[in-house]
């Protein structure tokens, strides 16, 4: 028998105000975009939140909807559309279908209705088709590219990258905070985080998995032409069988999976695997588009000019 409605409803969590934690931010040896001076000078109204920060707000809702499972192999994929500035608030939300759906669609948006971001949530191990799998399949062929002219799609990290993340480690130049330090401001806290938990001690959240993954990534060699910055655009962290552990040792294996443009950026799309290092098993996988701005790089005209002439 056909249900009696078929219209989509939603489960949101409450308006949070996330923090910003990323002004003391190096990128390529300058201010990043973090840095509210920069930011104005690229057009930006303020220094943004870093986008994987939102990722908190749906740890709840996909916890409510799949349970423990859901950090044991959940997936969250999205599509940044509009930056968010400290003092700003933000609701999450996921569409609710059948209960044994295991995938849905997600947003979060500013209280004035802006759209934050766009995606999917899915628990594997059969996530369907997720956000980023779709925007990568529909990527136009790119031109000439300048910032990124000597990256390649395959290129792969120079070796496996050794991290780990404790509970006071100084996460670098990138993210110049520690773990305890974020769980200060985090806007979705769970004892998880500090143990113990269901798997025995304390769980990296979900957005700080994108912390561990590029804690090392200047090892990688996989960096365009600077001074230049940089901004994540697109982001889908997905758990195989964690979650992933404070304190615990990783590898990380990373390699380019495609490179874009739009009318602003150029982009490369790469993927990290984190691994066990004693089984190697893959415990879980983060693909991150890095989106350059081009008016950031100063010799960006002369360039294009120079490589269109030689194409």
């Amino acid at each position: 028998m056909a249900e009696a409605f078929d219209a989509p409803l939603v489960v949101s969590g409450p308006l949070r105000a996330p923090k910003q934690m990323l002004a003391n931010q190096t990128y390529d040896g300058h201010d990043s975009l973090h840095d509210d001076a920069m930011a104005r000078d690229l057009g930006f109204k303020a220094a943004p939140i870093e986008g994987p920060t939102h990722f908190s707000q749906f740890e709840p809702l996909a916890h409510r909807l799949w349970g423990n499972a859901w950090f044991e192999r959940g997936c969250l994929s999205v599509h940044f559309r509009n930056m968010v500035v400290e003092g700003e608030e933000v609701r999450a939300f996921a569409e609710v279908s059948t209960p044994d759906a295991t995938r849905t669609h997600i947003g979060a948006d500013l209280a004035d209705g802006r759209e934050v971001l766009r995606g999917t949530a899915s628990l594997g191990p059969d996530h369907g088709e997720t956000e980023l799998e779709r925007r990568l399949a529909n990527l136009r062929p790119v031109h000439t590219l300048v910032i990124l002219e000597h990256l390649a799609v395959g290129q792969t990290g120079a070796a496996p990258e050794p991290v780990r993340m404790d509970m006071d480690q100084h996460m670098g130049d990138l993210y110049p905070f520690s773990l305890a330090d974020k769980l200060k401001v985090i806007t979705e806290t769970s004892p998880w985080y500090s143990g113990p938990s269901p798997w025995g001690g304390a769980i990296i959240p979900l957005e700080m998995v994108s912390v561990l993954a590029q804690y090392t990534s200047h090892q990688a060699g996989m960096r365009g032409k600077g001074p230049a910055v940089g901004l994540f655009a697109d982001l889908e962290i997905r758990m195989l069988n964690g979650p992933l552990m404070v304190g615990r040792d990783y590898l990380i294996e990373r390699k380019i999976v495609a490179l874009s443009e739009s009318r602003r950026t150029e982009s490369y799309w790469v993927q990290s695997r984190i691994i066990d290092p004693d089984n190697k098993d893959v415990l879980a996988v983060m693909l991150l588009n890095h989106a350059v701005l081009k008016d950031s790089y100063a010799a960006y005209p002369e360039e294009y000019a120079r490589i269109s002439a030689a194409g």
